[in-house]
């Protein structure tokens, strides 16, 4: 009798918790459903914006194409795989801003005390802030990543077995994942430490612009870090140097050149418990 209830209870939590994602989920789709019909209402300025900003995140890639200019290999690594590295990085990133995004303005709304809006209205917070000003406009960055990761994959000649083939759209939808988990758990940070936005670009922004390199030309200790600590190393490099047959540099077991699904979900359990841990420690402004 007493195992189930037990089984019950866990399936009523489960139930619950399931319940709870499906209305954050329609929460954010009914928000972002609202900002996509006031962007459209303009579309030759939003086409012309989705082309600048095409435009625009081409530079990145267009600083390792002159690089090689100079060069024919960088830290053993050719330009097609590169291009690989690039596409594999700036689409998560890409995909991320877009969804969650507009969660970087979280510290501001706790300066003007609109924080306390967002929390009494009959929606998840989370979803609230990650769909608020929900723009397509930020297509751009995924857009171009996609064609320079087509362009890679046909250039690089690798050989694909089957676990190679599925190890490229896993590692685009758990590195969408990893970064959606780096956008908000540091993001948090501006419950305590408000100016913490710049620390939060860094480890999105700046982790996708280390990610566009090869980890062979870093320290260890930074490839370490990637892989222990903030895990980024899971976006790209570690499935790469299975797809691509580079040997690793830190000489882990090759389950983990694997294991991008699971660095996603710790991530987000660990995005999930700092977004808790802030809001309890939520105060208001007393306005």
């Amino acid at each position: 009798m007493a195992e189930n209830l037990r089984v019950a209870e866990n399936f009523g939590v489960a139930e619950t918790l399931a319940a709870r994602a499906r209305w954050a989920v329609r929460s954010w789709l009914l928000i972002a459903g609202m900002w996509t019909r006031a962007l459209m209402a303009y579309r030759a300025s939003f086409a012309l914006s989705v082309l600048a900003s095409i435009a625009v995140t081409s530079l990145d890639f267009v600083v390792i194409v002159l690089m090689f200019q100079h060069t024919g290999q960088l830290g053993g690594w050719r330009l097609p795989e590169l291009a690989f590295l690039y596409g594999t990085s700036a689409f998560p990133l890409g995909m991320a801003n877009l969804l969650v995004g507009s969660i970087d303005a979280l510290g501001e709304r706790i300066r003007s005390g609109t924080l306390d809006t967002v929390l009494i209205r009959p929606a998840p917070a989370l979803a609230q802030l990650c769909a608020e000003r929900f723009s397509l406009r930020r297509l751009g960055r995924p857009i171009q990543s996609v064609l320079v990761l087509g362009w890679s994959l046909d250039a690089i000649k690798a050989d694909w077995t089957p676990d190679r083939l599925l190890l490229v759209p896993a590692m685009l939808v758990s590195g969408t994942v990893i970064f959606s988990a780096v956008f908000i758990g540091f993001a948090t940070l501006q419950f305590w430490w408000g100016e913490a936005r710049e620390l939060q670009n860094s480890f999105t922004y700046g982790g996708a612009t280390l990610l566009h390199y090869p980890p062979t030309i870093f320290a260890k200790e930074i490839v370490a870090g990637v892989v222990f600590g903030v895990p980024l190393a899971f976006v790209n490099w570690l499935p790469a140097l299975r797809i691509l047959g580079h040997p690793d540099p830190l000489g882990l077991p090759t389950a983990f050149q694997y294991a991008s699904p699971v660095a996603a979900a710790l991530a987000v359990a660990a995005a999930g418990y700092a977004w808790r841990a802030g809001l309890r420690a939520y105060r208001g402004t007393g306005s």
